[in-house]
């Protein structure tokens, strides 16, 4: 199969531990082209799409978009434009889904995952609420959505992270130059106080095996598209 990564810099891998990776372990017989691209938001997503073009031969598609429309706000800096509401995202995200259903045979709309370890935050809450809006875009477009901060939250219910989220860029950028190995990322992650990412955003070892792991779960059953529609 012929699959596409579509995302920000948690699909594209840096930085962090790359699940993209992961799943090339796990499927060497497949071709993944991983789209993502660190800082994209639902609007530049929109317009790279709409620039670049997608290839039109893709058996899977993943479209995971949409913490970097709840993150930015934190930042110092925003790379990306971002939408003003939820109103915006909608019609955008939409037509971030009409390019991609035109080039792939299915589509998975990935839910953001979590924008800090703690669920109760107010980041976290705008975090769910596109998750929500995510979801009724799959059901109106009939493909399957998948439901990482869920996955997450049942992940770290039991867990005592802390709160911390990376807010400033240029500590962002050190990170990518300076935590690229797996064990680096991994204590500096358990030094912050984290369980599943390195910063509050992007994924350790074990984040990125979640993620690994519900993808591989959808690409093994993605020669029934019926199991795919109906949530596997």
């Amino acid at each position: 199969m012929k699959i596409a990564l579509i995302g920000d810099s948690l699909t594209e891998g840096r930085p962090g531990v790359s699940f993209a990776n992961m799943l090339k372990e796990s499927f060497p017989r497949d071709s993944f082209v991983n789209l993502g691209k660190p800082g994209e938001t639902v609007k530049s997503l929109s317009s790279r799409l709409t620039k670049t073009g997608l290839d039109d031969d893709f058996d899977l598609a993943f479209v995971w978009i949409g913490t970097n429309d709840v993150y930015s706000k934190l930042l110092k800096v925003q790379a990306q434009p971002v939408v003003q509401d939820l109103g915006e995202f909608k019609e955008v995200y939409q037509q971030v889904v009409d390019f991609v259903v035109s080039s792939s045979k299915l589509v998975v709309l990935v839910s953001p995952a979590l924008v800090g370890e703690h669920f109760d935050n107010p980041s976290n809450k705008e975090v769910k609420e596109l998750g929500l809006l995510i979801k009724s875009i799959g059901e109106k477009m009939h493909v399957h959505y998948l439901d990482l901060h869920a996955v997450f939250e049942r992940a770290l219910a039991n867990e005592d992270s802390s709160a911390y989220i990376t807010t400033n860029p240029f500590r962002v950028m050190l990170d990518v130059f300076f935590y690229k190995r797996t064990d680096r990322i991994d204590q500096m992650s358990k030094r912050r106080g984290l369980k599943l990412t390195l910063d509050g955003i992007h994924l350790n070892s074990a984040g990125a095996r979640i993620v690994s792991d519900e993808y591989a779960n959808v690409i093994r059953h993605a020669i029934s598209p019926i199991s795919i529609l109906n949530g596997i």
